[in-house]
């Protein structure tokens, strides 16, 4: 199959060739509005729409021979679940303690981690790495559920969660077992709150076919994301050893459902991450997450970063963008289209 990607690099005669996912994320809008339409065109949720009543192929045409008289509404719940827990950012520079605060932001939010855990009832918690620092690595991991269990001891709260995003910057799968080891041996608590582990490594699998996952896999869940373009990729990563897949909205309402199906078929984890995504765009991608079973939370952090462009949404869906209980109420994510104010992405 010719790539269209690539028939438009050679048409602009670019230097390097037009990336996938910059092809991906750029239609992704586009692909929104297209089944944002299509829903309110039969006056129903979008996510009511992905069956033989409505679709003219089955999932083989685009997922291959496995899929055969499947569709889309076998791996899609017709109704979101109402409510699911919100993983939030920790990321690299973010003050996780009042030590690290040098000049106060000053915007009226929580500045360290602790106050974010106690203002929003945080349980999930998403931990940025460096993946070339393992003495830096390991310390954020340890600094961060220092904090956690203090404040989640002070709460009651006897249950909490993180993931690890490297960031595909572990230059071998040797570095991530040495993390893991060391955690486990200075923290083993710390380690049994790791839902999953994110991209360590290069997202080029095919450059890059020695930097196999299997032995940290067998620890803990790791998942593709920047590596996941389409069936192709997610059927090398499981070859690679990788046991999970990120869905993003971004990367378009149609590679995200196309995935997601191939992921559960394949007894693969799921996780719906977050681009900075707020309002319409959040809206659609915590309904990506409701309504895709398996999904464990919703990543949501343009209400740390960019706050502002959420504020006319609040009152809309204030369960979606004011957390107070750790969750993410998704239930008013309903029809018609992809369930936000008509004319939304149309």
């Amino acid at each position: 199959m010719v790539d269209p990607t690539d028939t438009v690099s050679k048409k602009l005669g670019t230097a390097e060739p037009i990336p996938r996912l910059c092809t991906l994320v750029s239609a992704s809008p586009f692909d929104a509005a297209l089944h944002d339409a299509y829903g309110k065109l039969h006056g129903m949720s979008s996510y009511q729409s992905y069956s033989s009543s409505y679709l003219a192929y089955d999932l083989s045409h685009y997922l291959g021979r496995d899929f055969v008289g499947e569709h889309l509404d076998r791996y899609v719940l017709e109704k979101p679940r109402p409510r699911m827990p919100l993983y939030h950012l920790v990321g690299a520079l973010d003050p996780v303690e009042a030590a690290d605060v040098v000049t106060p932001v000053g915007d009226g939010l929580p500045e360290t981690l602790g106050q974010w855990i106690e203002c929003n009832g945080l349980t999930h918690l998403k931990i940025k790495l460096n993946g070339s620092e393992l003495g830096w690595d390991v310390d954020r991991v340890l600094r961060v559920d220092r904090v956690a269990s203090e404040t989640q001891s002070a709460r009651g709260v006897r249950d909490w969660w993180y993931s690890l995003d490297f960031n595909e910057r572990c230059a071998d799968v040797g570095y991530l077992l040495e993390f893991i080891h060391r955690i486990k041996e200075t923290n083993p608590a710390a380690l049994s709150r790791v839902q999953y582990i994110e991209q360590p490594t290069a997202r080029d699998l095919k450059a890059n076919p020695h930097k196999r996952v299997h032995e940290a896999s067998k620890m803990l869940p790791v998942v593709i994301d920047e590596s996941l373009l389409d069936i192709e990729s997610l059927l090398l990563a499981r070859e690679m050893g990788y046991t999970g897949v990120a869905l993003k909205a971004c990367k378009g309402q149609t590679q995200s459902l196309m995935m997601a199906a191939a992921a559960q078929k394949y007894g693969m984890f799921l996780c719906v991450q977050d681009l900075t995504c707020p309002g319409a765009s959040f809206v659609q991608s915590a309904g990506l997450a409701a309504h895709v079973p398996g999904v464990a939370a919703i990543e949501g952090n343009a209400r740390q970063y960019v706050p502002r462009a959420n504020r006319e949404w609040e009152e809309r869906f204030p369960g979606l963008f004011k957390i107070t209980n750790g969750m993410v109420e998704t239930g008013a994510i309903t029809g018609p289209g992809l369930g936000a104010v008509p004319g939304t992405f149309t």
